[in-house]
């Protein structure tokens, strides 16, 4: 079996992977909602992040509202996933999963990208 190799350029947004996942296709609405609901799980705080696609190699992404601290459904962070998408429909919106504990994001990735142009 070979390695494939996935081109990625700084100059052209388009190409660029946000962490492992992005390698996969977009996820459905049922694989996003079966992570969040692995978050809730364990105990971890949801968080959504969005920023545009040519500043997401950025450290700093945009917080949208406070982390939902306490949240134990998954369908008002579905709610405030797509209420970000609709707000800000050129960005990548990033879900983030703190785990308190370890002080820690315990899992990250991107649920919807933004257009690079």
């Amino acid at each position: 079996m070979s390695t494939q190799d996935f081109p990625s350029r700084r100059d052209d947004p388009a190409s660029r992977k946000l962490g492992t996942l992005s390698y996969l296709p977009a996820p459905s609405r049922e694989q996003v909602t079966s992570q969040v609901e692995y978050i809730l799980a364990r105990g971890w705080t949801c968080a959504i992040e969005h920023v545009e696609p040519a500043r997401a190699g950025h450290t700093y992404w945009y917080m949208w509202k406070l982390p939902m601290f306490g949240e134990r459904d998954p369908e008002p962070v579905m709610e405030e996933l797509d209420r970000c998408h609709q707000a800000h429909p050129g960005d990548h919106v990033r879900l983030i999963g703190y785990d308190r504990r370890r002080q820690t994001q315990g899992l990250a990735f991107v649920v919807y990208r933004g257009d690079p142009a």
